[in-house]
Formats: C-alpha cells, structure tokens, sequence
C-alpha cells in the first residue's frame, strides 16, 4: 500500500486497541459489537471504509462493517446478470 493512501491510519481510534478486536479467530456477534463501538467513535472511519471497500478486504472490521457487511456493499443481491443461454 502506498504511503500517501495509508497516511489516515494514524488517526484511526483503533490504533490503541488489541489488533484481536478487530481480527478475532472466531468472531462472535459481541466481539463484532464491540469492535463497532469503536468505528463509531473514529474520525477516519470513512477513510477506512473505503480503503476496504476498494481493496477488497476479506477479513477483520474496517471502517464499521463486518466482511459480510463489505460483500453485500460490493455485490448486492441480484449484481449479476444470468449467463447468456
């Protein structure tokens, strides 16, 4: 990742927090719960939404969402178009 598009991590509220919050082994609905609640105090949430957006993030939370939350956002139901018969 280029320096310039990773200059917004600094001030992401996540910088202080155990990386396992954010990257559990077994993510339960709590842990994700928690993880949220710190998105939602982040100044460069946008930032980090789109960063995992565009780089297709498979894992973690980044900038909120959950990687199901990044899937649907990216291939909402009905994307595709049935294949030529």
């Amino acid at each position: 990742m280029p320096l310039g598009e990773i200059t917004w991590l600094r001030g992401g509220a996540c910088r202080t927090s155990d990386p396992e919050l954010f990257f559990p082994l077994a993510p339960t609905p709590q842990q994700e719960a928690r993880a949220k609640a710190v998105c939602a105090r982040c100044q460069v949430l946008d930032q980090c939404r789109d960063y995992a957006l565009g780089a297709g993030e498979s894992e973690g939370i980044w900038g909120g969402m959950t990687p199901d939350e990044r899937r649907r956002t990216r291939f909402p139901a009905g994307w595709h178009s049935p294949a030529a018969s």
